[in-house]
């Protein structure tokens, strides 16, 4: 499996993709994030078109095990983060 691209190289393929700063691209990125992140905390979902869907999840209250010793308590309901991914991205990705 190839190494995760991290964030400055992705700001530097943004940036190139763009055919603008390195600068302009991490605001743009960073943006991005921060409407991202205030949407789905909000309780809403964003659409990245061709790359999925993200949106947050309720899981209820339920019952669960301690391997260690085996004890079962009930953990409180919590929200999760999901993301849905598109069929054009899955689609080549298997091309």
């Amino acid at each position: 499996m190839a190494k995760p691209m991290t964030k400055t190289q992705l700001v530097a393929a943004l940036a190139e993709e763009m055919g603008t700063d390195k600068k302009s691209a991490g605001a743009a990125l960073e943006a991005v994030s921060a409407i991202i992140t205030r949407e789905v905390s909000g309780g809403g979902a964003v659409t990245l078109p061709n790359v999925g869907k993200i949106y947050c999840r309720e899981r209820p209250e339920r019952q669960v095990r301690n391997p260690a010793t085996g004890e079962t308590f009930t953990k409180e309901a919590d929200k999760v983060v999901k993301m849905t991914i598109a069929k054009a991205l899955k689609d080549s990705v298997n091309a």
